[in-house]
């Protein structure tokens, strides 16, 4: 962790300030479903946007009959249909782009259904161990809080408050520069990513790069993000004392995936 305490005296440690924007209402949770073989059933609720994760890029084969109803877009491994108008129950098929899997999805819409916002496929992997199944019902235990208030404490926290979490465990992420943040005036740079269970939390470093305060606003940033929580709601011009904090996201695929 010593390369993260560099960053401790930027923000003088405002763990009990952050400032939460998510992306999609913590009130209601990623169903999460496993693929077995048989047909995942999908309900849309009309106007509203759901996403469904996939661990790979996907394509996806939508019925002429659905065409005019609904609206889907693919990116990397998430699938974003929208209802237009209600229907029943139709067959879609969703192909993994480079690993050859196929998954068989039940979609309807109704004006009156009551959803969650996002929807995470998991592989039955029959040759996982049994360390691995343990480590992924231990994982399943924390949502988007619990793993966004870990990544921070991991941050920002003096060290004798620091300890390990069961269930939530480092992963490798790449600490150089990328194009989170629309309209090239906000340098961001990855410092660490955690995984638990299926989901993942990855901090990133943003920078103010111009001469004037930048408010923070979730809809700027790139990616596929099931939620994004801001260390800071603004930064101050560039060269001073605030024009740095952090963004902490999380999905349902490594950062690089869903960015």
């Amino acid at each position: 962790m010593s390369n993260l305490k560099l960053y401790r005296p930027i923000l003088n440690g405002m763990i009990t300030m952050l400032f939460v924007v998510t992306v999609n209402a913590e009130s209601m949770p990623p169903e999460r479903v496993r693929w077995q073989k048989a047909p995942i059933a999908v309900a849309l609720s009309v106007g509203d946007e759901r996403m469904v994760h996939f661990r790979r890029a996907v394509s996806v084969g939508i019925p002429a009959t659905l065409q005019s109803l609904l609206r889907t877009q693919t990116v990397n491994g998430t699938v974003y249909w929208m209802a237009k108008a209600p229907f029943g129950r139709t067959r879609v098929m969703v192909r993994e782009i480079d690993g050859g899997q196929t998954y068989l999805i039940d979609l309807s819409a109704d004006s009156q259904a009551k959803t969650s916002a996002a929807m995470v496929v998991f592989v039955d992997e029959t040759t996982t161990s049994e360390n691995q199944i343990g480590e992924v019902g231990e994982g399943a235990r924390h949502g988007y809080v619990s793993l966004t208030r870990y990544a921070s404490q991991q941050l920002y926290a003096p060290p004798r408050l620091l300890s390990s979490v069961t269930g939530i465990v480092r992963v490798p992420v790449q600490q150089q520069s990328v194009p989170l943040v629309r309209g090239d005036r906000i340098t961001a740079k990855p410092l660490a990513a955690w995984r638990a269970g299926h989901l993942y939390v990855t901090a990133v470093k943003l920078t103010n790069r111009t001469s004037k305060g930048q408010t923070l606003d979730p809809r700027t940033l790139r990616g596929a993000w099931l939620s994004a929580t801001f260390q800071h709601a603004r930064l101050l011009p560039a060269g001073s004392d605030a024009d740095t904090t952090a963004v902490y996201l999380v999905s349902a695929q490594p950062f690089a995936e869903s960015l």
